[in-house]
């Protein structure tokens, strides 16, 4: 079920939240966890079991490591049962199959792939990590156990963020969850409802509009009538220009996301954190991914980076522990090649930054934004470089060799303004233009209203479009 979608904004959303703030306060969590399975078993019913074998392995295992509390021996065997159980069914559905198809193409092994797991469970990877952090908290006694299933299912399945985040750890709501009486106000649901408006209008009106460039260049839509380019017939302006659309279209579609997420959180009385923080405006590689998809990097800093020593045992061992966090960042998004080498191309270039060249940007005005912005395109054209109609050695060699073909002055014509705009939408600009408009009760309602209508007008006048983290 996609947040864009006429079933969720205008059946799913309003009985779910109906249902929510009409519960007796302590019936409210078992709301949201029902509500929850049923947003999850919609679209993804055969996977439940493995949704359920998620929660209840972590929330034993959790409470097994509570009762072990001085016996040192037992917690870590029930630490390594999670840990093993969880990343277990996530390599299953996720890698196994790339795992197979690479050692036959290098080994010259003849491995059938496994049928049944073609299709990924939605947000395996996102709910997996959320259940690992809570296992791992009460390891290090950061948490108490949950002793309530239907408290520590509703937090693994919360509908706002089970799919592409953000990924919310348990220590982030576990004191909301026990807050029975006055969970919410009204001014968090107002807060809530706006935040959830800008997250859809970035979706429908941007992300959505924007991509439509990147699609009208590598050809790939449901309509056979339409025609495309092809990327193989687009000169090297044309597809520079289809990866920056499709910069801005990743950027959209991720942060809207996660905007209708916290929304949707703040309306139920959850405070969700903060996943973009304008990433595009960054002076540096080292400041773009403490700015885009801060949940995620936050996650693998705590449970992995600082763990494995972080920088505290010598430049070579933070070298050695930035190269495991980025492979590991680029095998998370993905089963693919493409993806580990976006990961280790930024392996490379964090390294090179916390070898020498990080002083020399923070000295900069201009140039280190354009460096940031160049090398960020190039990755996402790598990240994008095993997608449908997209041939990863064929994009390469389009941005890099001159090349002609059909000229981007055409798309110019027809994308120049929502690229203009798009752009500025990058920029806290946008954020200052709201902080003049919400100080007036009667232009804060307005800007939301018409927003809120414009998007639901898009909504139920165009096909659905999914989310593009949705196939991580």
């Amino acid at each position: 079920m996609i947040f864009s979608s006429i079933i969720f904004l205008f059946h799913f959303l309003p009985f779910t939240l109906a249902a929510y703030y009409i519960a007796p306060a302590r019936a409210k969590n078992t709301v949201l966890f029902l509500c929850s399975l049923v947003f999850y078993c919609w679209g993804e019913v055969r996977f439940f079991p493995v949704m359920l074998g998620l929660i209840l392995i972590n929330y034993l295992c959790g409470l097994g490591i509570a009762l072990f509390d001085r016996r040192p021996l037992g917690r870590k065997i029930l630490l390594a049962v999670a840990l093993v159980g969880s990343l277990g069914m996530l390599f299953y559905f996720k890698y196994t199959n790339f795992v197979l198809e690479s050692a036959n193409a290098l080994l010259g092994t003849s491995f059938a792939p496994i049928e049944g797991i073609s299709v990924l469970p939605l947000g395996i990877s996102f709910y997996t990590f959320q259940t690992l952090s809570y296992t791992i908290d009460v390891y290090w006694r950061n948490v108490p156990a949950e002793k309530n299933i239907i408290d520590f299912g509703a937090y693994v399945v919360m509908f706002p963020q089970l799919i592409a985040g953000p990924i919310v750890k348990y220590r982030d709501v576990a004191a909301q969850l026990h807050v029975y009486k006055h969970r919410y106000s009204l001014a968090q649901i107002e807060e809530g409802v706006t935040i959830f408006t800008f997250g859809l209008a970035k979706k429908v009106l941007l992300a959505d509009a924007i991509g439509a460039l990147w699609t009208d260049i590598i050809g790939i839509a449901d309509d056979a009538s339409v025609t495309f380019v092809g990327l193989a017939n687009a000169s090297t302006p044309l597809v520079w220009l289809g990866i920056l659309a499709y910069s801005f279209q990743l950027y959209f579609d991720f942060s809207g996301y996660s905007m209708m997420a916290i929304g949707m959180g703040k309306m139920m009385g959850f405070e969700f954190p903060q996943n973009f923080n304008y990433p595009y405006i960054s002076a540096s590689i080292t400041e773009f991914w403490r700015r885009w998809h801060m949940t995620l990097s936050g996650w693998f800093r705590e449970y992995v980076y600082i763990p494995l020593g972080g920088n505290r045992k010598g430049l070579k061992r933070q070298i050695l522990n930035l190269f495991i966090v980025e492979l590991l960042t680029g095998i998370w998004h993905g089963a693919n090649w493409n993806f580990i080498c976006w990961g280790l191309y930024y392996f490379v270039l964090l390294a090179v930054e916390k070898l020498f060249l990080l002083k020399y940007l923070q000295k900069g005005k201009i140039w280190p934004h354009i460096y940031t912005l160049f090398f960020v395109v190039v990755g996402w054209a790598m990240f994008v470089g095993n997608d449908a109609g997209v041939q990863f050695g064929l994009l390469f060699q389009k941005l890099f060799i001159p090349s002609g073909g059909v000229s981007p002055v055409y798309f110019l014509r027809n994308y120049g303004v929502l690229l203009v705009v798009s752009a500025i939408c990058c920029t806290p600009l946008i954020g200052k233009v709201w902080d003049l408009l919400k100080r007036r009760n009667w232009t804060r309602v307005l800007t939301v209203a018409l927003l809120l209508v414009v998007s639901t007008a898009y909504v139920v006048g165009s096909t659905n479009s999914p989310f593009l983290y949705f196939n991580f």
